[in-house]
């Protein structure tokens, strides 16, 4: 009988650890010198091509964690950037995907019609080793072939920080 009663106390023991870490959650998260040396680089990319844009980095959750806006670069470039980023996290999806999945019935187009989503091609996301970490939105140059391939640029830049 003590050896059934010490089994279970022992079997009960070893589970409470397992059922304290149900209550924690651990993620990945991008460091804000990455994603600062990521939009510098975007938009050094940007201008090299010639042109004048806004390029915004966004955590995981959405949240702004870099806007940078070029001197030139129109007035809604920041905001449309933001957008496209937001639009990629929430989607877990570049918004070159996202557009084409509108546009071929794969997904709902009433989705590009909710709040803050973006459907223009320029918003990337941000992710290493299986984890998302957050977006990148390039707005302001003349198509977003062009504001993709800035944040393309942007996101190799900092490749090697990011793998794990």
């Amino acid at each position: 009988m003590k050896r059934i009663v010490l089994a279970a106390a022992l079997t009960l023991a070893a589970a409470l650890p397992v059922r304290a870490q149900e209550g924690i959650v651990t993620y990945k998260s991008l460091a804000p010198d990455v994603a600062f040396d990521l939009a510098r680089a975007a938009l050094n990319r940007c201008r090299k091509d010639g042109f004048q844009v806004a390029v915004v980095v966004l955590d995981r959750f959405g949240t702004p964690l870099v806007a940078l806006r070029d001197r030139y670069a129109g007035i809604a470039a920041l905001n449309i950037a933001k957008g496209k980023a937001w639009t990629a996290v929430n989607f877990t999806r570049d918004t070159g995907d996202f557009v084409k999945g509108i546009k071929d019935g794969t997904l709902s187009a009433g989705l590009a019609n909710l709040p803050n989503v973006t459907p223009l091609v320029g918003g990337l996301i941000i992710e290493a080793g299986g984890a998302l970490l957050g977006g990148v939105g390039v707005a302001g140059a003349p198509g977003g072939d062009k504001d993709e391939a800035c944040a393309k640029a942007g996101l190799e830049s900092v490749r090697d920080k990011l793998d794990f």
